[in-house]
């Protein structure tokens, strides 16, 4: 029998496992792809293992609703984090979680659960694609995981599904692909976004790791300074991006709500 948690950081959902180091090791895919499945499943999605590796440190490993091992994903570990603080016998408040051997901050907090992201190479116009006429330019920004981002007047006006799955698999993304964002500017200091995950192969109502790659683009591109930014998504229920002071640049908080949905075992 496997208990359980349904848990959700911002709209982006999950099934969460409390195990072993050795369950971390563990071949989830197909397990993933039945329990994540909307009409067939508990529905979420992904999966994801947590494990104590030490007093404050968790071993985290998610896997997306296609099975996919995801090497980086900042709902997941703001869930797991939450959970692992909901569980301690003492208020712990600040984890170390390692998520495919990387090893990343968090904070459990009264303004929501923080993690930090690594910010990787960015690269301007890595990618136009042209959907019944329209063509947009697509900036890079890998923030653990790959992630493309364009700039548009209105994320409403866009058929994210579509230009989705067209750009996630665009030839010059080979081989991985990567999570296909777009946003646009909100006000001072505030973005829209949405953005058609990788692995899930669908639109997502908030990407952790998504929204530090919005933030990394947009303060390229001048619509936002190098400082705490509000993203707005799908969920309804925005994320917060800011700067880490100790590696400005190449270091990320991404910050904003979790919670509980139910509870419930596998037999």
């Amino acid at each position: 029998m496997l208990n359980f948690r349904k848990v959700h950081g911002a709209g982006n959902d999950f099934i969460l496992f409390t195990g072993s180091a050795a369950d971390l090791d563990r071949d989830w895919s197909q397990t993933a792809r039945e329990l994540c499945a909307r009409h067939t499943g508990v529905g979420a999605d992904g999966l994801v293992i947590s494990a104590p590796l030490a007093a404050d440190v968790r071993g985290v490993a998610c896997f997306n609703a296609d099975g996919s091992i995801a090497t980086m994903c900042g709902n997941a570990l703001r869930c797991a984090a939450w959970c692992a603080a909901e569980d301690s016998e003492s208020p712990v408040r600040e984890l170390r979680l390692v998520m495919a051997g990387v090893e990343h901050r968090a904070l459990v907090a009264e303004d929501g659960v923080w993690v930090t992201a690594e910010v990787g190479p960015v690269e301007p116009r890595r990618v136009q694609a042209v959907l019944n006429g329209r063509p947009f330019w697509f900036d890079s920004a890998h923030t653990g995981t790959e992630h493309v981002v364009a700039v548009v007047t209105d994320v409403e006006d866009i058929d994210t599904e579509a230009y989705g799955r067209l750009v996630r698999a665009h030839p010059g993304l080979a081989p991985l692909g990567a999570n296909v964002n777009f946003i646009q500017a909100a006000g001072v200091q505030e973005l829209k976004i949405r953005t058609y995950e990788r692995g899930v192969e669908a639109e997502t109502l908030s990407c952790g790791s998504g929204a530090v790659a919005a933030v990394v683009v947009a303060i390229l591109r001048g619509l936002v300074a190098d400082r705490q930014v509000i993203v707005h998504n799908r969920s309804g229920t925005p994320l917060m991006v800011r700067p880490c002071s100790e590696r400005r640049g190449k270091t990320f908080w991404v910050g904003g709500p979790v919670a509980q949905t139910y509870r419930g075992a596998l037999v």
